[in-house]
C-alpha cells in the first residue's frame, strides 16, 4: 500500500478528527486539503486542523510504505494572523521539505470563499517503522 493511501484511510477512521468535523477534501502528491464544517473555529480546533492536514500532506505521496510504517508529530508552530467567523475552514498543507524520517510542512488555514487567511503553522513530522 502506498502512503497516501494510508492516510486517506486514516484520517476518516480517528475519533478526534471525526469529532472536529474535519474532512479530507483533496489528497494529491505533496498536497493534503482538510477543512472543517459548519462553526468548528475554536482556536484549539485550528490547531487540530493544521496538525492534521500536515500529517496527510506529509503522508501524500505515492511511494510504497514500509509494513507497519507509523509517524507521529515532533514540532509545530502556530500563527493566528485573523479571528475565524465562523462556518467552513480550509486548510491546505504542503511539505517544504521530505526526508527519510522527518517531513517539514507549512500549512495554511482559510477562510472559503475568497481564502481569507486565518492562520498558518508549520509541522514537522517525524516517519518510524
Amino acid at each position: 500500500m502506498i502512503w497516501r493511501e494510508i492516510i486517506r484511510e486514516f484520517i476518516p477512521s480517528s475519533p478526534l478528527v471525526r469529532h472536529l468535523g474535519i474532512e479530507v477534501r483533496a489528497l494529491e502528491p505533496d498536497r493534503a486539503e482538510l477543512a472543517t464544517t459548519g462553526d468548528v473555529v475554536h482556536r484549539g480546533a485550528i490547531a487540530t486542523l493544521i496538525d492534521t492536514a500536515a500529517m496527510a500532506a506529509a503522508w501524500a505521496y505515492d511511494e510504497e510504505a514500509p509494513e507497519g510504517a507509523t509517524g507521529s508529530t515532533v514540532s509545530m508552530t502556530v500563527e493566528y494572523l485573523e479571528a475565524a467567523r465562523g462556518g467552513d475552514l480550509l486548510a491546505t498543507g504542503t511539505p517544504a521539505r521530505r526526508g527519510r524520517s522527518l517531513c517539514f510542512c507549512d500549512v495554511e488555514v482559510t477562510e472559503p470563499p475568497g481564502g481569507r487567511l486565518v492562520a498558518k503553522g508549520m509541522v514537522v513530522y517525524r516517519f518510524a517503522g
